[in-house]
């Protein structure tokens, strides 16, 4: 491993001091700021929530702090899920919220979810982005990830 994957390895586990939030990897739940935007969801008897994180990364043109991003990517594979095209590695309580919910593929919440992933992944607007962007390694598999997403919003 080299000095600038590590370097970034210890950027995710330290994602925002603020929030002591850490992340193990690109996966969309691999992040504390998902999970605990999980309990969000749970606590949810419609898509406010799913709404409001997709939001707060598209409504607003400035800077996209990380955790703000792995909420909205949370969010927007919950729309996925709910287009009945589920990450593969699904938690539990996404699973269990979608169960018995639909959305129809010509929802704005699936338009929403897909300029909010093109957003994320831009360096100039997104600290996920960078924070990515200085690691061959884990950029590679992180916009894996994304594209995988994208394509299962369509």
């Amino acid at each position: 491993m080299t000095f600038r994957q590590i370097t970034l390895l210890v950027s995710l586990l330290l994602l925002s001091p603020i929030s002591g939030a850490g992340a193990w990897d690109v996966g969309p739940f691999d992040n504390d700021d998902a999970l605990d935007w999980l309990w969000e969801l749970e606590s949810s008897n419609d898509l406010s929530a799913v709404r409001a994180a997709l939001r707060a990364v598209a409504d607003d043109g400035s800077y996209i702090q990380a955790p703000t991003a792995s909420m909205a990517i949370a969010a927007a594979e919950v729309v996925a899920a709910l287009l009945g095209n589920p990450h593969p590695q699904l938690p539990d309580e996404v699973s269990a919220w979608v169960q018995g919910r639909t959305l129809s593929k010509d929802s704005k919440l699936v338009d929403l979810a897909r300029h909010v992933i093109a957003r994320i992944q831009d360096p100039a607007n997104s600290e996920l982005a960078e924070l990515f962007s200085e690691s061959g390694e884990f950029l590679k598999s992180w916009k894996s990830s994304l594209s995988d997403l994208r394509e299962r919003l369509q």
